[in-house]
């Protein structure tokens, strides 16, 4: 390619990032209207990149996001390949764009804004769409991927809209009877971890962003929790600190597991567990989280090598954030809750460390908002009993 070619295609590269992450600037400033609810599918992105590293997908596999919001993971995993691969060929450069990636959004604007998202840095073609309309939880789509990364809306709301493609309009359903599925529940965390483990192929990896319910619910999340235990290799867990996101009320994990072949034993071993929560304390505008926040954590994940993973935690280090929890001790705990911390709460035992008036205030704002929507959420469905 000559020079003046070679810096025009230079050029225009330059100019689609430069679009791409405008346009993600005006997505993240629209996300801070709570009152429009648009922050309902917007993550951090420090929040991606970290769960990204520690994920780190590699060219040639296939990523998706089964709730992508305006497309945040989906171009994080694009943009951590094309960063670590530099030297790709034309061939895969073009896998990459038109081959790799494929989200489902519920919502008709926020998957057009997502498709415009993915345009603008370079991803999906007039031939190759990334980005479907509709409820995934509907159906098995039959599609299977390497990689899965995903945040799942929070809540229940059972009154949302769908207009599918011939613009016909249907309720989205508040119980997914699937027979791929282990339980049957109106819980959508619940489902949308039934269904990232069927989107996997065998071996393939996941992460997903789940409210604290899904960790200690019990009846269908009990269930699912020990099948998923039992049948994929549930081997980390992120404790996110509240103040992250721009719906309130939300107390989060990050939960990784990969999916295994049929076996008799279990492929659970060991889970992994970060404590980001105890003792930190992050707000949206003031001390919102960065990536350095979580530079500890994907060292400590270890992706170059899972299986030569260190403790930070012992009985001579009690503050450490790192710890391992056996499978036996996983199912022998009540519900085979995975809600678990071990760290001292300072705040608890010495006044003198207490957090800011304003930062103690809004985490009782968070805590009544989480309680809301747990009674909300049992509101319905007693509304809906016959």
């Amino acid at each position: 390619m000559s020079g003046g070619h070679l810096q025009r295609a230079e050029r225009g590269s330059m100019s689609a990032d430069v679009k791409g992450d405008a346009y993600e600037g005006l997505l993240e400033k629209n996300a801070q209207d709570t009152k429009s609810g648009a922050g309902q599918y917007f993550t951090p992105h420090p929040l991606i990149q970290a769960i990204v590293d520690a994920m780190a997908p590699r060219p040639g596999e296939t990523i998706s996001d089964p709730a992508c919001g305006t497309g945040g993971f989906l171009l994080a995993a694009h943009d951590y390949v094309v960063k670590h691969h530099p030297h790709q060929t034309r061939d895969e450069r073009k896998k990459l764009k038109e081959e790799t990636f494929k989200g489902w959004e519920l919502v008709q604007a926020t998957a057009r804004l997502c498709a415009m998202n993915m345009l603008l840095h370079g991803i999906g073609s007039q031939e190759f769409e990334p980005i479907a309309v509709g409820d995934a939880l509907a159906a098995d789509p039959g599609e299977r991927f390497d990689v899965v990364l995903t945040n799942p809306p929070f809540g229940k709301k059972s009154s949302t809209t769908i207009v599918g493609e011939e613009g016909k309009a249907s309720r989205e359903r508040d119980t997914v009877e699937r027979d791929d599925f282990w339980a049957t529940t109106s819980n959508k965390q619940l489902n949308f971890v039934q269904h990232v483990k069927t989107l996997l192929k065998q071996n393939g990896r996941a992460a997903l962003v789940l409210p604290d319910n899904v960790l200690f619910e019990g009846g269908a999340g009990e269930t699912i929790r020990r099948k998923l235990l039992h049948d994929c290799d549930v081997h980390t867990l992120l404790r996110l600190p509240t103040g992250l996101f721009y719906a309130q009320g939300v107390k989060a994990n990050v939960l990784f597991f990969d999916k295994k072949p049929a076996a008799e034993t279990p492929w659970t071993k060991k889970l992994w567990i970060y404590d980001l929560r105890t003792n930190r304390h992050f707000t949206l505008k003031t001390d919102p989280l960065k990536r350095e926040d979580l530079d500890e954590f994907v060292q400590c994940y270890h992706p170059a090598n899972r299986q030569d993973r260190n403790a930070k935690w012992s009985a001579d280090n009690p503050d450490g954030r790192w710890r391992a929890y056996d499978y036996e001790d996983l199912v022998n705990r009540d519900k085979a809750s995975l809600d678990i911390f071990w760290l001292k709460d300072e705040s608890l035992s010495d006044s003198d460390n207490l957090p800011a008036p304003e930062v103690i205030a809004a985490e009782i704002v968070d805590d009544l908002e989480a309680a809301l929507e747990q009674f909300r959420l049992i509101a319905a469905e007693t509304e809906a009993l016959p």
